[in-house]
């Protein structure tokens, strides 16, 4: 994308030169197109030819005593008709000798073609006026040169540095001074930036503010097309700009030239900005930091259905974002997808409530399963929300179920969506690992283990517990023989001065070692 001087046109509008001090000396009068004022004006031409529109180019201002047409109300007439089919922004006649007053001829033939009229009632050195005029464009024209080259150094300054999406756009939000959104060619939402209030102003009416912005650009809405080699794969609007369109224009089109850039260095992942959406969307509402109903516009602006909804929140370990994504689209289940951290990715569904919310979430994590295998991939899951409100609650009730079967996936057969009920006692376990009591308990219950970190005597009374005391069980997993597992059971015992037959003291161990694996989290 190559932007040249021409092409800036950063133009006066006829309104705004009417206001100058100079021509509000020669007392301006708007006699015909008064609704076309803010046509912009590119230059000012003086010409007092009958045939002068073979001179211009567009976007002229044309300035005239007219003493070329006084008397002849035809050539009066196509003095008019050729501004108009020449383009010109506006004609201004000098009153006088030639005019004393506005001619009817002339004025109802600039009223029928739209072509803005002003007469000037005081006697007016045009000079002036186009000397005035031509050097605010020309400054006008070299300011928005400066301001391209700055906001081009800038932008490529911040992708040399590996800065993400983020970064460019809050850095072209802060020069426009308006709320920017990128989108696809859907019109999802990929990124925003700008003032917080006025960007959730956008996002809440974004399908109808989607649709104006894809036709005529109009009261500051400004696109640009994101794409190259033929293919465009979305835009950046700017939304609601309020300096001249021009200006607006190439401040669009430079924060289209930085984005294309940093995708082609990113790899050509277009989907990779859908993913990073979705990320800050779900870790937001996972975090609680932002109330769930100022969320509300970010979701629906990202494609998620919710009105009249049925939420289900899922935390899958071990899963693939990119493979959840291809896995929701096979099954026409609509919803978000997103990495966490710690190995955790958030699928966040949403469904038409006249469907089985429980039986599609089972579905989905039976299909997965099956994919991957079910000792790699674990989902869990908090029940169906009705209300958007209580959706974080559910993310991160979601969470805990995950984290707390993460460590026991391997001997625990586990139900293909698993709940908080399934957790029992570790989840109240992992709800509690951070109290001091509990880790106080934890290693003085295992001290005669963890002094000498014997991870292969731990992983067989983790393995021993959590199968019910199971020794044949036990003896499969780890791969020994019965008379080799007796014999770790009776080092265990011995260590651990507890009898592992005793419910209650192997009660008591569990627990500890419960308390002790969640604490390693």
């Amino acid at each position: 994308m190559t932007i040249t001087l021409d092409s800036l046109e950063p133009a006066l509008s006829v309104r705004q030169v009417l206001t100058l001090e100079r021509v509000l000396a020669g007392e301006p009068e708007v006699v015909a197109g008064a609704q076309h004022l803010d046509r912009p004006v590119r230059w000012v031409h003086v010409a007092e030819a009958a045939d002068v529109g073979v001179m211009l180019t567009g976007g002229e201002m044309v300035l005239t005593t007219g003493v070329l047409l006084a008397g002849d109300e035809d050539k009066q007439a196509e003095y008019v008709r050729s501004l108009h089919r020449a383009e010109a922004a506006a004609v201004v006649l000098g009153l006088g000798r030639a005019f004393p007053a506005a001619p009817d001829v002339m004025r109802r033939a600039a009223e029928r073609c739209g072509l803005p009229m002003v007469v000037l009632h005081r006697p007016f050195p045009f000079a002036e006026l186009t000397e005035e005029v031509q050097s605010r464009l020309v400054r006008r024209k070299f300011a928005a040169v400066s301001l391209s080259e700055a906001v081009r150094t800038e932008l490529t300054a911040l992708i040399t540095a590996g800065a993400p999406l983020q970064r460019l756009l809050d850095e072209v939000a802060r020069h426009s001074a308006c709320p920017v959104v990128v989108t696809n060619l859907a019109h999802r939402v990929l990124g925003t930036a700008g003032e917080r209030p006025a960007v959730d102003d956008v996002l809440r009416d974004w399908e109808r503010i989607a649709r104006q912005a894809g036709g005529v650009e109009g009261d500051g809405w400004i696109r640009a097309e994101l794409g190259g080699r033929g293919e465009r794969w979305g835009r950046i609007v700017l939304c609601g700009y309020r300096g001249d369109t021009a200006t607006g224009r190439l401040l669009a089109d430079r924060a289209a030239e930085a984005l294309v850039l940093h995708r082609m260095l990113a790899g050509g992942a277009a989907c990779s900005w859908e993913e990073q959406s979705a990320q800050s969307l779900l870790t937001d509402l996972v975090s609680g930091v932002v109330p769930a109903r100022q969320l509300l516009p970010r979701a629906r602006a990202a494609g998620l259905p919710v009105n009249r909804r049925t939420f289900v929140p899922l935390v899958v370990r071990d899963g693939d974002p990119a493979r959840l994504e291809r896995l929701l689209r096979l099954l026409g289940l609509p919803g978000l997808v997103a990495e966490l951290a710690d190995g955790a990715t958030a699928v966040l569904l949403s469904l038409p409530r006249d469907q089985d919310a429980g039986a599609l979430a089972v579905h989905f994590a039976t299909r997965l399963r099956t994919e991957t295998g079910p000792d790699h991939t674990v989902v869990a899951a908090a029940e169906p929300r009705a209300a958007w409100d209580d959706v974080p609650t559910g993310l991160r009730e979601a969470q805990h179920v995950a984290d707390a079967v993460a460590d026991s996936c391997a001997v625990l057969d586990l139900p293909p969506v698993v709940r908080l009920k399934d957790v029992h006692l570790r989840g109240l376990i992992r709800l509690l690992r951070d109290d001091p009591h509990v880790q106080s308990f934890a290693e003085r219950e295992l001290d005669g283990l963890l002094r000498e970190t014997d991870e292969d005597l731990l992983s067989v009374l983790r393995t021993y517990l959590a199968t019910g005391r199971n020794k044949s069980r036990t003896a499969q997993l780890h791969h020994v023989s019965r008379p080799a597992l007796y014999r770790r059971l009776e080092s265990i015992q011995a260590r651990l001065g507890v009898d592992l037959d005793d419910f209650e003291q192997a009660a008591s161990v569990h627990i500890a070692l419960l308390a002790h694996d969640a604490q390693q989290q």
